[in-house]
């Protein structure tokens, strides 16, 4: 079911399908893990995780888009992580906070491309 109210994000989101590689900056482990992005905007993301994170989590990110030749790679706090598949998979918001201009441009001229080709 799809939310009908009124948009209170910030930013237009973008359903998409690209790479995300993520690692937990809480964790003392070097341990990362590989995902794909459900949807994505200037302010943050949402992905699919092998396990629960609690809100406030921070994150590095290494995110492949279609226009760039290196991943962007901001950082971000986790917003809610809720379960979708009892155990095995859950849905993990993430808001940016931190992204260079020069990732902030190519993500934006992404997320244009995407907004003009659905409409």
């Amino acid at each position: 079911m799809e939310y009908a109210g009124l948009e209170r994000r910030k930013y237009p989101r973008v359903n998409c399908h690209f790479l995300v590689i993520y690692r937990a900056l809480t964790s003392n482990l070097e341990k990362s893990d590989t995902s794909q992005l459900k949807n994505i905007s200037l302010g943050g993301m949402l992905f699919t995780t092998a396990e629960s994170f609690e809100q406030g989590a921070n994150f590095a990110l290494k995110i492949r888009l279609p226009i760039a030749p290196n991943p962007i790679m901001p950082t971000g706090k986790v917003i809610e992580s809720r379960q979708v598949v009892s155990g095995l998979v859950y849905d993990t918001r993430l808001e940016f906070s931190s992204l260079n201009e020069d990732d902030r441009q190519i993500l934006s001229q992404t997320l244009d491309n995407y907004l003009k080709a659905t409409k």
